[in-house]
């Protein structure tokens, strides 16, 4: 049954008119003891229900149908309209690849935890998604045709620029991912660079790539949290696509904790989702992204992070929001999953597949929106009011 058809035209796609369809009754089951955003999730994840063709078109009724939730008098008709029983019985269980985390908020196994479920899906899958440089965050495009690996390469230098990297400087990278940025800094940047990650599948495939690009004596990937580490100080710290696990009511102790791993005048450089002024943090814990994507996931508003970061003894000295870019970048890794669909399938099975191409193209409309932003705020721990910046930015 289709459920909804809607012209791809208006999302800028020249496909054919998308269709999100029920593929089997567990749908209606899900939706009615479940009605919003978790119900469709579970049913779209489920294979239930299915996007066919312009995912992006579907997508774009999200905003139409905000804050829909029937009451017990739609839901009654809803189940008299489709012929469904009064009694739906009991919730259907939720596909396994929902997410439950259990423990306090934030604590060092429960971050471990939430980590592990999103990045330790298959390192194989992301580099089919990712492309060859398996770097998973916000690329910078001088313009939209150069390709994605080439606006990959820009953000890294982007980053070290900032950063001031010469030969022999120590740098730290928390949340290093696949190892792109410290492979990077240490090639063309002559540092001595660590990484660190709680995801043991990329910290085994980050050595791999340090061992194959021969920079074993200068680049070392360790799995490890951020608020263990003891082996400071470091000239520079880049904290990139990290901050969103951290929690806006930890803000305050992991900058004070990064500005304890800086040298007097060493930099440090964050980039992170945030969301625009007047949003909370929190994202909808009965959400999409929430339950399948980054479980425990915060957005602070960027104001909060600039000002966490000056009350840690930290101070900014440059800021800029990144979000088209980052729209461009979550295009590019839709692109390369549907392109390379039965694979991923086999790879990673068919709902995660779903998962990631819903949640990658979600997200590239809430950047092209405003609804969510991508910051690079650098700040530097400053040497008895020195600051050791250019006059102008050098980068």
């Amino acid at each position: 049954m289709q459920v909804v058809a809607y012209d791809g035209s208006r999302a800028g796609s020249a496909s054919a008119p998308a269709t999100l369809d029920v593929r089997r009754p567990d749908a209606l089951r899900r939706l009615l003891t479940a009605p919003g955003q978790l119900g469709l999730s579970r049913a779209y994840v489920a294979g239930d229900l299915e996007v066919v063709g312009d995912i992006y078109a579907v997508l774009e009724l999200r905003d139409r149908l905000t804050g829909l939730r029937p009451g017990r008098t739609q839901l009654a008709d809803l189940r008299r309209l489709l012929r469904v029983p009064g009694a739906v019985g009991k919730p259907l269980p939720p596909p396994p690849e929902e997410a439950r985390l259990r423990g306090r908020l934030h604590t060092r196994g429960r971050d471990a935890a939430a980590v592990t479920h999103h990045y330790d899906v298959s390192n194989e899958f992301y580099r089919l998604v990712l492309g060859p440089s398996m770097t998973y965050s916000c690329a910078v495009w001088s313009a939209p045709d150069v390709g994605l690996e080439a606006a990959q390469e820009a953000k890294h230098e982007l980053v070290c620029r900032k950063l001031g990297l010469r030969e022999g400087m120590r740098l730290l990278d928390v949340g290093c991912g696949w190892g792109g940025l410290v492979l990077h800094a240490a090639r063309h940047h002559g540092v001595t660079a660590t990484g660190i990650t709680l995801s043991p599948g990329q910290a085994e495939l980050a050595r791999v790539r340090v061992r194959d690009a021969g920079l074993a004596d200068r680049v070392s990937i360790r799995l490890e949290d951020y608020r263990d580490v003891a082996d400071g100080p470091y000239d520079a710290v880049a904290s990139v696509g990290m901050v969103e696990h951290v929690g806006e009511a930890n803000l305050a102790s992991y900058f004070s904790t990064l500005h304890s791993l800086l040298a007097p005048g060493g930099r440090l450089l964050n980039h992170g989702i945030s969301t625009p002024a007047g949003r909370t943090a929190m994202q909808d814990k009965r959400g999409f992204i929430q339950r399948y994507v980054f479980p425990d996931g915060e957005l602070p508003e960027i104001g909060t992070v600039v000002g966490r970061a000056q009350h840690a003894g930290l101070e900014v000295r440059h800021e800029e929001n990144l979000r088209e870019h980052y729209a461009l970048t979550l295009r590019a890794w839709v692109t390369n999953l549907e392109r390379e669909h039965d694979r991923a399938v086999e790879l990673v099975g068919p709902a995660r597949a779903r998962i990631w191409r819903l949640y990658m193209a979600g997200s590239a409309l809430g950047f092209e929106a405003g609804h969510v932003e991508l910051h690079q705020v650098l700040a530097v721990r400053p040497d008895d009011g020195r600051s050791a910046m250019p006059l102008r930015p050098d980068w």
